[in-house]
């Protein structure tokens, strides 16, 4: 399998700060933010899956215009796997016929540019030899972390999380794993904010990091524009031996 990074910044600000966004193979995407509006509409199009970690904006944003732009390109509908609670927020404040169409309705329900599949975590969809498995975090809102599983090798996305040891847990039980992204959105210094916000900080990562029992790769995402430079610091700092980056727009991770 192969990742390409379409967006991994936690704000906006400039052309390598898009939101979360993860293009696997050429069929799927795991997050919705605002980097995949820089995909062509014939690649848009090859998109059957979408796979949402949660429902905040910046990693649904571009959902909606997605739809919108291939709808009536596709022969079937464009699946969306997520929690029921997300699909439930979903339907209430984006796809509501106030902010946007309902498109799992539309041109009716028989057949619609959109459908919602809900995945609930510990579940698992098989997509020709590739699995996609959910896996438990902790956020302000429901979210779930993937890992996704060639086969022959494996990578976990965490998604928007605090600390949480179910997570460390599955982390563990990946035996193939090659990488591992994960977010760090803020500095120690906001410490009280990454706990307000159920995101990370260096010392939480740190302490993630170090219950792990595997070896992968680490990739560093979600870093909030303007402070990334420091919150790099601090994690090199604290595991100076550690296989850990920066994840960067553009980035390919194969497993």
């Amino acid at each position: 399998m192969k990742l390409r990074v379409l967006g991994c910044s936690g704000g906006i600000g400039g052309s390598q700060s898009r939101t979360t966004s993860f293009l696997v193979d050429d069929d799927i995407l795991v997050d919705c933010g605002t980097g995949v509006g820089d995909l062509p509409l014939e690649v848009l199009s090859r998109i059957d899956h979408v796979f949402l970690t949660h429902a905040h904006l910046d990693h649904i944003a571009a959902l909606p215009l997605l739809i919108d732009s291939v709808g009536e390109l596709r022969s079937k509908p464009l699946l969306v796997h997520a929690t029921p609670e997300t699909i439930r927020i979903l339907h209430s404040h984006i796809f509501n016929w106030l902010v946007w169409p309902d498109f799992s309705a539309i041109p009716d329900q028989h057949q619609p540019f959109m459908r919602f599949q809900p995945m609930m975590v510990g579940e698992h969809v098989d997509l020709r030899g590739r699995r996609i498995t959910a896996l438990p975090a902790r956020h302000t809102v429901p979210a779930v972390a993937f890992c996704l599983d060639s086969g022959s090798g494996q990578l976990v996305f965490s998604g928007d999380t605090a600390y949480c040891p179910e997570l460390i847990d599955a982390i563990n039980a990946q035996p193939q794993l090659r990488h591992l992204i994960l977010e760090t959105a803020f500095a120690d210094e906001q410490h009280g904010l990454a706990l307000a916000s159920r995101h990370l900080c260096p010392s939480m990562s740190l302490t993630v990091l170090a219950e792990l029992n595997v070896a992968p790769v680490v990739h560093i995402s979600h870093l909030k524009p303007g402070g990334s430079s420091r919150i790099m610091e601090e994690l090199r700092a604290g595991l100076p031996v550690l296989a850990l980056r920066r994840l960067e727009q553009g980035d390919v991770l194969e497993f």
